[in-house]
């Protein structure tokens, strides 16, 4: 989904755990405190922390140090790790070649094969999209716990881990159609990631233009919104690639109405709002910037 260089790559750093507790951190069904179950995995051990609770932080921090260290013995190439953001669960490295500049998040993550927790159990509605023995062999796959800290802890240890999908979501962007064939090269064609490539150059040029008060805003929104777009509006008709100019703004329409009630489920955990009531003023300031965009034929694209 990459709209101009290749510049930006996510690697998932995937570490399989097994016989795991999973203990929810608060409501939003998202965060998790992990706990290994009887006779653990011994490499495990020592990044327990007082309470028993596997520590993201102590993973991520004994990861983080591999690399600075790993990185040291590049040659070929200039290399460095990037000052580490609070509460992110990336290590950015950046990439200098001559002719470019390449920035790789590597995502520390544990992958876990077990049933998926309660909170996803009405996530995920492709049955009209994607059909229900899809949703189905999707449950059936591995989820991935990210090392990512939960802000609304009153103690903030560093010892929660997030759900994530990315890896199904990868799939669903692949095989998006209604039908099979969709978007094959003898086949018609669907507009449905013109409009996401669109919608995400559109947030993109905006937060360049107010990073301040747009900073809360990421792509992750954008993807969150279409997947529900998709599911709405799920036939492949839906999406005729002559009608990109009506699709794209009835999929505007839909994240403009996500942000004027401040609410933006997680497509796989339903109660997990996107858009927090806290950020208000930031929908609101969005709201206001892309009604501006909408109503003036999109000045930003004009740029």
């Amino acid at each position: 989904l990459q709209i101009s260089e290749p510049d930006e790559f996510d690697i998932m750093f995937a570490i399989p755990v097994t016989r795991l507790e999973l203990h929810e951190s608060d409501d939003t069904g998202a965060f998790y405190y992990v706990t290994l179950k009887r006779n653990p995995q011994k490499c495990f051990l020592k990044f327990l922390d007082e309470d028993g609770k596997l520590s993201a932080f102590k993973m991520l921090q004994t990861l983080r140090e591999i690399i600075k260290r790993e990185v040291k013995n590049i040659k070929n190439v200039e290399v460095t790790v990037k000052r580490k953001k609070a509460g992110s669960p990336a290590i950015t490295l950046q990439i200098k070649t001559p002719t470019t500049e390449i920035s790789v998040d590597i995502i520390l993550a544990l992958e876990v094969k077990q049933n998926w927790p309660p909170s996803t159990e009405n996530g995920l509605k492709v049955e009209q999209w994607m059909a229900r023995k899809r949703r189905q062999k999707f449950r059936l796959e591995c989820f991935y716990l990210v090392a990512k800290q939960n802000k609304k802890e009153k103690v903030l240890k560093g010892n929660t881990w997030r759900l994530s999908f990315s890896h199904i979501e990868k799939d669903m962007l692949k095989d998006h159609g209604n039908s099979k064939s969709c978007c094959e090269a003898d086949r018609p064609k669907c507009c449905r990631k013109e409009c996401l490539k669109l919608l995400k150059h559109l947030i993109e040029q905006l937060k360049a233009e107010y990073p301040k008060q747009l900073e809360k805003f990421c792509s992750y929104h954008v993807k969150t919104a279409f997947f529900h777009s998709c599911a709405l509006w799920p036939n492949d008709t839906d999406w005729h690639f002559g009608d990109l100019d009506h699709c794209f703004q009835r999929y505007l329409a839909f994240f403009l109405d996500c942000l004027q009630k401040s609410h933006l489920p997680h497509f796989f955990i339903p109660k997990y709002n996107l858009f927090s009531l806290a950020d208000k003023a930031s929908s609101c300031f969005l709201l206001r910037r892309l009604n501006y965009e909408l109503n003036n034929g999109f000045p930003v694209f004009q740029e």
